[in-house]
């Protein structure tokens, strides 16, 4: 799978963009603010329908304008598929496959696959849980596109139960809560465990085939360092559900939508107290070991950038070996590594079909990729930039990193630091 073309109308900083690429590795060249990621975050957003940096769409539309547009051109196996999308400042955002509208804009997923590093990835070993279980999700529905839906359904059915819940725990204080209330309720837990059954279904399924992937990954970056596992954290399910090497069933999802009935009319008493639904997968997560200890809070700034990577690089490997292959996007990665970090990532990266990277300057793509390069300058003030790309830059891409350089170098005892996006 590759991109062949990709267009940009006022996306982020760039007000135009027409961008013809290729098979293989096209590096992104600039300073810092002048738009490079957000060439990465508009193909990430074509094929996960969000942002990796933002939660909300109004940042995506450029400044002073009331809509955004992506467009791409994907070639996978031989079938070339355009898909192009419309982002709209206060009304729904608008897809086309092929330039035909579709209903709605997740009927675009799945035509790209990408997989992205950047360094706000840190935040999936050392952030909340819900960048773990974004990270899941997403995931997840690269592999099977048909799950946004039920997320989608299940997110709508969580808002509207948590209001009921609000608002029976309000009157139930006042004057107890009435038949008709409790009936409802009824009926939300229904929804709610049917659709949390397949979701949950799904990260069981992920978790068991994405381990032995992470594990070889970390491996392979940091071998100096204790094992790495990956596991399903819920106070919903019973252990046996749990651990990572249980094999999917044909009957999980009728299991898991009765344990979820189950476990909601035990939890009532307690929601309609605190007006809050305390089941369900939105309170998930997915729990990264280092030997027998978390990677949350007992890992040093190395061993979590190693993680970090392997997660991402074993996302990359199992959609590699179940579905068609991935773009891989590197934004401003290579910088932040340490030499056997960006080695590892290298190997990866030169073996894959097309990959796209950022970098501010050519020394910090390693020289082994042979990176096509690209040179992204803006102008215009502050509050209107507008990025561009100039004519190709001629410098040799890639040389070996200072001894020393980049971060988690030393494994124990390398500072945090915080790493800046543009």
């Amino acid at each position: 799978m590759f991109i062949r073309a990709l267009s940009l109308r006022d996306f982020r900083s760039w007000e135009h963009a027409e961008l013809e690429l290729s098979p293989g590795r096209t590096v992104f060249l600039g300073s810092n603010g002048n738009g490079k990621t957000n060439l990465l975050e508009a193909i990430g957003y074509l094929a996960t329908l969000g942002s990796h940096r933002v939660a909300a769409d109004a940042p995506l539309i450029r400044l002073g304008t009331e809509r955004a547009r992506i467009g791409a051109t994907v070639v996978n196996a031989g079938r070339e598929l355009r898909i192009d999308l419309e982002l709209n400042q206060g009304a729904a955002n608008r897809a086309q496959i092929n330039r035909s509208p579709v209903r709605r804009p997740r009927e675009i997923l799945g035509i790209l696959q990408t997989v992205l590093f950047a360094p706000e990835d840190l935040a999936l070993v050392r952030g909340d849980p819900g960048e773990r279980r974004r990270f899941m999700d997403e995931l997840c529905t690269a592999r099977l596109p048909r799950l946004a839906a039920d997320r989608a359904d299940y997110d709508r059915v969580l808002r509207q139960r948590s209001a009921l819940l609000k608002t029976a725990g309000r009157q139930g204080r006042s004057r107890g809560s009435g038949a008709a209330e409790l009936t409802t309720l009824d009926v939300w837990d229904g929804h709610l465990a049917s659709h949390a059954s397949v979701l949950l279904a799904e990260r069981l399924r992920l978790v068991h085939e994405l381990y032995p992937y992470l594990a070889q990954s970390y491996a392979s970056i940091a071998p100096e360092s204790r094992p790495a596992a990956i596991g399903y954290r819920s106070a919903t399910l019973p252990p046996e559900f749990l651990d990572p090497a249980r094999a999917p069933l044909p009957g999980d999802i009728e299991a898991l939508e009765a344990i979820m009935l189950q476990e909601l009319t035990a939890a009532r008493p307690k929601e309609l107290e605190r007006g809050v639904c305390l089941v369900g997968p939105h309170r998930d997560d997915l729990d990264l070991m280092l030997g027998t200890a978390p990677a949350k809070g007992f890992a040093s700034h190395g061993e979590s950038w190693s993680f970090a990577l392997a997660l991402r690089l074993g996302a990359f490997e199992l959609l590699r070996a179940t579905a068609a292959e991935p773009v891989l996007l590197l934004d401003d990665v290579f910088a932040e590594l340490d030499r056997r970090r960006r080695t590892a990532l290298a190997a990866v990266a030169a073996g894959a079909e097309q990959v796209l990277i950022t970098a501010a300057v050519p020394e910090d793509v390693p020289a082994e990729l042979a990176a096509v390069p690209l040179r992204v300058e803006t102008s215009g003030g502050s509050d209107g930039r507008i990025s561009r790309i100039v004519e190709p830059v001629a410098e040799a891409l890639g040389s070996p990193p200072a001894e020393g350089a980049g971060v988690g170098d030393d494994i124990e005892n390398s500072p945090d630091s915080a790493s800046a996006t543009n």
